[in-house]
């Protein structure tokens, strides 16, 4: 048996498992909103999650969406990315995000783009070192 391995999260069941890790990320989330969310958005906008595996648990988790905008055209959203605490820094965050940037490739979609959080200063290092992600613009919120 392989010790990595990369899987598609389709049922309950799958994203309950996952739900530990991305609750990392998403703090705000339950478990009833985090499915109810996924559950919706996979069906009105293509989302997919992603788990990757090590050594038979969950150790990281990556969510997108395929999209299409004037300024990006065709191309891929990460809305999600996290590696559980005790796993990071090996490599998995990069293993997933190379898998999507593939996977957009094969599609023939022309970026991946995400935002990530002003505080996160690690996680810009990453991106923008390690995966050669260009910072291209500022992300503005306004709760209703």
């Amino acid at each position: 048996m392989k010790q990595i391995t990369i899987e598609v999260l389709e049922t309950e069941e799958e994203l309950k498992e996952a739900f530990p890790i991305v609750q990392e990320l998403r703090g705000h989330l339950d478990e009833q909103q985090f499915l109810a969310l996924v559950q919706e958005s996979q069906v009105k906008h293509q989302y997919q999650m992603l788990a990757l595996y090590y050594k038979g648990k969950i150790a990281a988790v990556i969510g997108f969406k395929p999209m299409i905008t004037l300024y990006y055209g065709r191309f891929v959203w990460i809305c999600d990315l996290v590696t559980t605490t005790d796993e990071r820094s090996k490599g998995f965050g990069d293993m997933l995000l190379s898998y999507v940037e593939d996977w957009a490739k094969e599609r023939h979609y022309q970026a991946v783009a995400l935002s990530s959080g002003l505080q996160r200063t690690d996680a810009h290092r990453f991106y923008e070192e390690k995966m050669g992600y260009d910072s291209v613009s500022y992300v503005f919120k306004k709760d209703l």
